[in-house]
């Protein structure tokens, strides 16, 4: 019986583990942390050997294979040990494609794939499929492949994911978009980053489906340089296409094969320059898994917007505050300004990933009037952006709590309060949920 250890008790981890019970091998699970209750109750209940708090090396370094936990970076040095000793390493992702023969729809990229991957999973459930979402979002794709029969699923594909697949195909893959993050994961190499969102395509056969934003510079200086066999969809508001989805005036239009579907931009549920990419890629999709043009039109009017993700929480004294916690990245916090029409009190800071500043230094100009600070080291922001808002609205705070009563003092009637930290979330919360969850209580406590 083949042994395999997974490194990591969480959602990833633990539905590694079940299916690998499922299947058969002879399976333990070790996490150097805590594991929480809920998970330590579904190991039990599998009668899964596990371990937390420490690593015993003698249980681990006797794998046939690792399913190694996506946080878990390659410079661990438990890592480094069982690459010298040749024990091969996967992800949760490629261990379950392995036993899932369903059509598979994967989203990645650095911004957009969460609300896409939701889109796409909402238009496949109006469509009437036997549908389930999973990856970096909703249960482990392992565990309901483990203990579900679906007929397509859903998946939002974070790099880390991608790192360790190797074998594993999507039938429909599509990147968002490509824009620096998670650099220090990558030695600080952009190239490096590139490369893992494109191992999406790796496998891709003629029958499948790329769909692209063709306006992101990154993303076709790299598929410039590859050779891809699958049938290539790209999405673009600079231009038309004779296959795919372009923006004509007031309305989407997708084409693919010898069809054609328009829909109206005021009737999209989801406002936002960024969010027309995302209708684009979503509809893409949903064409190329075989769903009518009614369906697409009825899912876009009708899709409910995502928690965290430019949330509006609550309108006090003519301020509207707008919970857009999952905004870790450059990038995103960018599209996060843009998409706003009212002068703005900017909550930004948290964990950087390497973050250029001068790149937001035009629109922050543009649409912020005051900045609050909330994170441990705020130099950079500061530095890049008080010369700017002025040092009288520029302040630091350490929690939601404070940084929302800062906002509010900063904020006048007809203001937009915008949290989009531009950082990760680690240094004062669990999460970027965790970040957001408190972010709202605060505001409903002012």
């Amino acid at each position: 019986m083949s042994r395999i250890v997974v490194l990591g008790g969480g959602e990833s981890g633990v539905g590694s583990a079940v299916l690998a019970k499922v299947k058969g091998f002879d399976v333990f699970l070790s996490d150097n942390g805590a594991i929480e209750e809920k998970y330590i109750q579904m190991l039990e209940k599998w009668k899964i050997p596990f371990e937390q708090k420490h690593h015993t090396e003698d249980l681990i370094l006797n794998a046939d294979e690792i399913i190694k936990s996506p946080g878990i970076p390659d410079t661990a040095p438990l890592i480094k040990k069982l690459i010298e000793k040749g024990i091969h390493i996967i992800s949760e992702i490629e261990f379950a494609g392995r036993y899932d023969h369903a059509k598979k729809i994967c989203i990645t990229g650095s911004n957009g794939k969460t609300t896409t991957t939701s889109l796409i999973f909402y238009l496949l459930e109006q469509a009437g499929l036997n549908v389930g979402l999973g990856g970096n979002i909703g249960k482990s794709y392992a565990y309901q492949v483990a203990t579900e029969n679906f007929d397509y699923y859903v998946l939002e594909l974070s790099s880390f994911q991608l790192d360790n697949c190797y074998d594993f195909r999507p039938d429909i893959a599509i990147i968002t978009n490509i824009s620096p993050d998670h650099l220090d994961r990558y030695g600080y190499n952009m190239e490096n980053y590139i490369k893992a969102k494109f191992r999406i395509t790796r496998n891709l056969r003629s029958e499948d489906c790329f769909i692209f934003d063709s306006d992101d510079e990154i993303t076709i200086n790299h598929l410039n340089q590859i050779l891809m066999k699958a049938q290539k969809l790209p999405f673009t508001q600079k231009q038309e296409v004779e296959k795919g989805a372009y923006l004509k005036k007031d309305r989407i239009v997708i084409r693919y094969k010898e069809d054609q579907c328009d829909i109206m931009l005021n009737e999209l549920a989801l406002g936002g320059k960024h969010n027309i990419y995302n209708s684009m890629a979503a509809a893409l999709a949903a064409k190329a898994a075989g769903i009518d043009n009614e369906t697409i039109r009825n899912s876009l009017e009708t899709f409910q917007p995502i928690e965290h993700r430019l949330e509006p929480v609550l309108s006090i004294g003519g301020v509207l505050y707008i919970n857009d916690s999952k905004a870790t990245n450059m990038d995103a916090a960018w599209y996060a300004l843009d998409a706003q029409k009212r002068p703005v009190v900017w909550i930004v800071g948290g964990k950087d990933k390497g973050n250029d500043y001068s790149l937001m230094l035009d629109i922050v100009r543009e649409k912020v009037k005051a900045i609050v600070c909330l994170g441990l080291d705020n130099k950079k922001i500061h530095a890049a952006f008080e010369p700017i808002v002025g040092s009288g609205h520029i302040c630091d705070t350490t929690s939601a709590e404070d940084a929302v009563k800062a906002a509010s003092r900063f904020a006048k009637d007809g203001d937009i309060v915008l949290l989009s930290p531009c950082c990760a979330s680690f240094d004062l919360f669990k999460s970027y949920e965790d970040r957001g969850r408190k972010f709202k209580e605060a505001v409903r406590n002012l």
